[in-house]
């Protein structure tokens, strides 16, 4: 790994590169200097289909120059624009660059757009089809890949139509959310727990908090063992917005239901993370999203005009 790490690769480019011109040269001037011996009437011998002969001409003038034209033109952009490894060019352009300058292009074009919703609440916001219809093309083109097209989720990523919120549901924590992004861990906690079937026992009075089919028995054992999960769960198990531990009592199930879903998170624990929006939208846009996001989840509210 260390030749990622040292400048070989752009020497290498380079060399590559270089090499690869001058070739053209050579070949080019090998191809003017060489004489093809003819047959007397300027052909080179060579026939197809009885009466097709290959005519011995030179290569026009004006098509030599135009090869070495390009070679220049090359030469030239190599001098201006990154090309040799490492090299960056004179004019300094990048692709990077370039990609923030249209960005940022577009942000500009966009900002009367957005500038009509930034007095506004998001609650009021959820009631303009306007606002809404710009707030749907939003998440399609920046949530719809985790949490579907519908908003529903599914296995690890959440369901944004219903009343569950890890973190908060109001349209301020939601817009907090979008902007910085969420990290969600939940450390193994078998040791802490006990034996196997502490965890078992645990899981299963897990499960009786939202009266989901589970053994009794091992529910009634699993209730002493729980209180090493509810420094973050609570503990009457409802959960903790603040740390964003979920409420284990709603019979919602972000990382699979069952007892060996369960077991399995106890033992190996869990992470999550959802990337913050801060740097790829605006702050109108980002109110316009989560807006948009409140709705989902308040239908009544949002259909009011």
């Amino acid at each position: 790994m260390s030749d990622f790490n040292s400048d070989y690769w752009s020497i290498y480019v380079a060399g590559v590169t270089f090499v690869s011109i001058l070739a053209c040269l050579l070949l080019l001037w090998i191809t003017a200097r060489k004489k093809v011996v003819s047959d007397g009437d300027n052909t080179t011998g060579h026939v197809w289909d009885e009466d097709l002969r290959e005519m011995n001409n030179p290569m026009p003038r004006w098509w030599m120059w135009l090869f070495v034209l390009t070679i220049v033109f090359g030469m030239l952009y190599l001098v201006a624009y990154p090309g040799l490894g490492s090299y960056e060019g004179e004019l300094r352009w990048t692709q990077r660059g370039e990609y923030d300058a249209e960005v940022e292009k577009a942000k500009q074009e966009l900002a009367p757009l957005y500038s009509q919703f930034a007095a506004r609440k998001a609650e009021e916001l959820a009631g303009d089809p306007h606002a809404m219809a710009i707030g749907e093309r939003l998440f399609m083109n920046n949530c719809a890949q985790c949490h579907g097209s519908d908003a529903r989720g599914s296995k690890g990523f959440p369901n944004l139509t219903d009343k569950d919120w890890l973190f908060g549901g109001t349209p301020e924590k939601i817009i907090e959310t979008i902007t910085g992004g969420r990290h969600g861990q939940m450390p193994p906690m078998a040791a802490a727990v006990g034996t196997s079937d502490d965890v078992k026992n645990v899981a299963n009075y897990v499960l009786s908090l939202s009266n989901s089919p589970h053994d009794s028995l091992r529910g009634q054992l699993g209730r002493s063992k729980f209180t090493a999960c509810a420094a973050c769960h609570g503990i009457d198990g409802k959960g903790n917005a603040a740390l964003g531990a979920p409420n284990l009592t709603d019979d919602i199930w972000l990382h699979g239901w069952g007892e060996p879903a369960i077991v399995a998170i106890i033992n190996g624990g869990k992470t999550s993370d959802m990337p913050g929006q801060a740097g790829k939208l605006t702050e109108a846009q980002i109110q316009l999203l989560g807006a948009y996001v409140w709705g989902l989840s308040n239908n009544a509210v949002a259909a009011k005009p």
